[in-house]
């Protein structure tokens, strides 16, 4: 089953992060919910997340939920081939990695900008997404 992946649609960085998986996920390994719509609210309240301050990545597989850089490098890993060499991350204290993790989500908008709406997947690439 694939993994659920819960992004902002709206930061400019968290889309590049899904085009970048779109592009290198060829295994269609993952799925994607924009925490502006439905089904990515729903998940992110399902798990103590704050879908109207979300300062949280959030990854649904196997039955579980990760949140943050474990969940960043868990999907990195999930990609295969020269991506697994990101489980070293692990060897940085989690508190340590996600400190810096929530300096930048703070600060994504101001840093990397904001677009008007959500990112928009190309038709073939739509089956990917949740509403």
């Amino acid at each position: 089953m694939a993994g659920v992946i819960v992004f902002d649609g709206v930061c400019a960085l968290c889309s590049r992060w899904v085009r970048f998986l779109l592009r290198v996920d060829r295994q269609d390994r993952y799925r994607f919910a924009a925490m502006q719509g439905t089904h990515g609210r729903v998940l992110l309240r399902q798990h103590g997340l704050d879908p109207d301050d979300p300062l949280s990545f959030l990854l649904l597989e196997d039955g579980r939920a990760w949140t943050d850089t474990d969940a960043i490098v868990r999907v990195l890993v999930g990609l295969g081939g020269p991506w697994r060499l990101a489980v070293v991350l692990r060897a940085v204290p989690r508190r340590l990695r996600d400190r810096a993790y929530r300096a930048l989500a703070r600060n994504r908008y101001r840093w990397f900008g904001r677009h008007d709406s959500c990112f928009l997947p190309s038709a073939e690439q739509a089956r990917r997404f949740l509403a």
